[in-house]
């Protein structure tokens, strides 16, 4: 039987992690339930007061396809590195210079969301090449 899979991330600001995941992966912000135009009117319904507010937000794929990301605040910040990350296929079927320039040109938008550049690895027989990120909060992800 497959199953459904949601990717939750512990973060300090969700709905800016929520925003940026959105953007890199072609994603929307999750939509308040039917019957609300905004969240802040469905959570109004449940007296959730203006400090929780932020305390989750979700980024989910508009094809109903790709897992849901859900993320979560939490009160420690990120302090290793992650033993999970992500590999956005940013350059599917490119190989060589066209490849690692597909991929800057994605690391290069990312970095103007809050994106930071880690590392770049160049193409070298084995391996087609990548680019190693952060997001705002300094999850590592890798651009492949």
């Amino acid at each position: 039987m497959v199953r459904d899979l949601q990717i939750t991330v512990d973060c300090a600001a969700p709905a800016a992690q929520a925003a940026f995941w959105a953007e890199v992966l072609g994603y929307v912000v999750q939509p308040p339930p039917d019957g609300f135009e905004t969240w802040d009117a469905f959570l109004d319904q449940f007296g959730v007061p203006a400090e929780q507010r932020n305390d989750r937000s979700a980024a989910v794929d508009p094809t109903g396809a790709g897992p849901r990301l859900f993320f979560q605040k939490v009160p420690e910040g990120k302090v290793a590195k992650n033993r999970l990350h992500l590999d956005v296929r940013a350059a599917p079927g490119l190989t060589g210079e066209a490849r690692m320039a597909a991929l800057e040109e994605v690391a290069d938008r990312l970095e103007t969301l809050g994106g930071r550049r880690l590392r770049r690895l160049e193409p070298n027989g084995m391996d087609e090449g990548i680019i190693v990120m952060a997001d705002p909060e300094g999850n590592e992800f890798c651009l492949d």
